[in-house]
């Protein structure tokens, strides 16, 4: 049971859900037989192995009809991060050295990175600006485009301010030009369709700890006929591509994750659009000198991040966790390296607000009554940070 604080009419309350998700019962009802009686290695033809390669074998199944994959395309990984990597340098290692990628500057670090290393090895990189809203143009992935270019990733959701980005048309500019593109989907999957074909792209992550399934596992799609390396060396797992026996309890729960939002996420996603306005509109109107980023209407059905003026981000989420809120400055994976967002930056926020983003990532769990509280414990905490604040007492002047 979860812990309640004192003085909280709903206990704690959880709005990060970008960060990770809640294990849903149902999936850990489906990988406890993995955990007790089916802990045998894959790779094994006795009946210990064939009963967990078929666990394996189902999982892959229900991940690709969530998708809209074919099973060969379903390659599991570790992490959504190793999923960025396997397919940045994955593709970089298949193609040959000294050529070009066009990504962002507000993916993931994880594809940051990747794309850092492999300018590092001499490939040229290319990072296309963003408009205030976090959204790159298709005009200018095809102005980028060089008969160099070999891969494009852009992700498919912002994951600390939620815009949608324009990934199928950017997909169909990239083929135009026989160029291969990548999406990082992992902050879109459960709020909006995620369908491989429809979105054109050649390869996509997804991570299982943002869909209500275990830590430690991830997915990366690779079209059939995508011309990529091997990510790990030494065996015959996932088809000769990612060596090394599977995490078939992180599989199964992914798999079973998957199998429940095909069935779910648009009820979901329409419930959790509800709070998420209605948590809008009670921060917006209750507090001044505060910022919402993102698309307006183009933005998934679960994150509000706003930018507060005139006091400092760190004070403010320990205070709200102090009242019990959890929520989160922007990317799980950046936090604590104190530099001011990448998105943020990236998106024109003017240094005033800059250094205190907040984001609330709601989940289908989140209710009504927590949304209220929310709004009253967040209204309370910025004015007593304000109070002591010299930015807010001499603004004016």
């Amino acid at each position: 049971m979860p812990n309640r604080s004192k003085g909280s009419p709903v206990g704690r309350i959880y709005l990060d859900n970008n960060s990770t998700t809640s294990i849903d019962p149902r999936v850990a009802a489906a990988i406890e037989p993995y955990i007790r009686e089916a802990y045998g290695n894959p790779s094994n033809l006795h009946s210990y192995g064939r009963e967990c390669a078929e666990g394996l074998a189902e999982a892959r199944e229900q991940v690709a009809a969530f998708i809209g994959a074919d099973v060969e395309e379903v390659f599991f990984t570790g992490s959504g991060t190793e999923s960025d990597n396997w397919a940045v340098k994955g593709v970089a290692c298949a193609v040959g050295p000294g050529k070009h990628i066009v990504t962002s500057p507000i993916e993931h670090g994880a594809v940051l990175g990747a794309c850092r290393y492999m300018g590092e090895l001499g490939w040229k990189v290319s990072l296309l600006l963003v408009d205030g809203y976090g959204r790159v143009d298709p005009e200018a992935v095809r102005r980028a485009l060089t008969d160099s270019t070999a891969l494009v990733s852009v992700m498919l959701v912002n994951n600390e301010i939620g815009t949608i980005e324009p990934v199928r048309k950017i997909a169909a500019i990239c083929h135009e030009r026989g160029v291969l593109c990548h999406t990082d989907a992992v902050a879109a999957v459960g709020k909006i369709e995620v369908a491989v074909d429809d979105l054109g792209v050649d390869l996509l992550t997804i991570s299982g700890h943002k869909l209500h399934a275990p830590k430690g596992i991830g997915v990366l799609y690779v079209r059939r006929g995508t011309e990529i390396h091997p990510f790990i060396h030494g065996g015959h797992q996932e088809r000769g591509m990612r060596a090394g026996t599977e995490n078939v309890i992180g599989a199964v729960g992914m798999g079973k994750a998957c199998e429940l939002l095909r069935n779910e996420w648009r009820e979901d996603a329409a419930r959790m659009k509800q709070l998420r306005d209605r948590l809008e509109r009670g921060i917006v109107e209750r507090i001044a000198e505060i910022q919402v980023s993102g698309h307006p209407e183009n933005r998934v059905c679960n994150v509000l991040h706003v930018t507060v003026g005139y006091i400092e981000g760190e004070a403010l989420l320990l205070s709200l966790d102090l009242e019990g809120v959890a929520v989160a400055s922007g990317s799980a994976c950046s936090a604590g390296e104190g530099d001011a967002s990448a998105t943020v930056e990236a998106i024109g926020i003017s240094p005033l607000f800059r250094n205190s983003p907040v984001r609330f990532s709601l989940g289908r769990d989140t209710t009504e009554e927590e949304i209220d509280r929310t709004i009253d414990v967040f209204e309370q905490v910025v004015g007593r940070l304000r109070d002591i604040s010299p930015l807010w007492t001499n603004r004016s002047g």
